[in-house]
C-alpha cells in the first residue's frame, strides 16, 4: 500500500470519536476501517490505561460488529490473531516514538510505517494460518517470522 492509499488524521479529536464510538458500538459501519482500526487503538493504548487493552478489545469489536449488523464466526467479523499482532504493533511504536506527539501525529506515523500496512502480520504468518478458522478465534503462534521483530 502506498501513502497515497492511507486516509491521514487531521486532529486528535476525529480520532478521538471514532473510539469513544467503538466503545459504545456507535460508530458507523463505513466509518470502521483500517485507518480506523489503528487509530481507536492507538488512543486505547496511549490514553485508555483503565482498559486493559489485550484483554478487552476482543469484546469491544466483538460487540460493534454485533451492534452493526455483522457476525463474528469462522470466516468473518473479529480475529484473535490478527488484534493481537497490531496492538503489540501499535504499543511498539508508541514505545519508539514517544508519547510527546499529538495523538494524529502518533497514528499517522504509525499509518506510514511497516507497521502501519494492512498486510504487516504477513510479516509473520503464512496467509494459511493467518486466515484460518484457529487464528480467528485464538491467538496462534506465526510461522514464518518471530513477533520480537517487529
Amino acid at each position: 500500500m502506498s501513502s497515497l492509499n492511507v486516509r491521514l488524521f487531521d486532529d486528535d479529536a476525529s480520532i478521538v470519536a471514532i473510539g469513544e464510538g467503538l466503545l459504545t458500538a456507535t460508530l458507523p459501519r463505513s466509518a470502521w476501517t483500517h485507518e480506523a482500526h489503528l487509530a481507536a487503538c492507538s488512543w486505547l493504548v496511549r490514553d485508555r490505561l483503565d482498559i486493559n487493552i489485550e484483554r478487552a478489545l476482543p469484546g469491544i469489536i466483538s460487540t460493534y460488529n454485533i451492534a452493526c449488523g455483522g457476525v463474528n464466526d469462522d470466516s468473518q467479523g473479529y480475529h484473535e490473531t490478527i488484534t493481537q499482532v497490531y496492538i503489540a504493533a501499535v504499543k511498539t511504536h508508541l514505545a519508539e516514538v514517544g508519547s510527546q506527539l499529538a495523538l494524529y501525529q502518533l497514528v499517522n506515523s504509525l499509518l506510514l510505517s511497516a507497521r502501519g500496512r494492512r498486510d504487516y502480520p504477513l510479516r509473520f504468518y503464512s496467509k494459511e494460518l493467518l486466515f484460518s478458522a484457529q487464528a480467528r478465534r485464538v491467538f496462534v503462534a506465526p510461522d514464518i517470522a518471530s513477533l520480537d521483530r517487529m
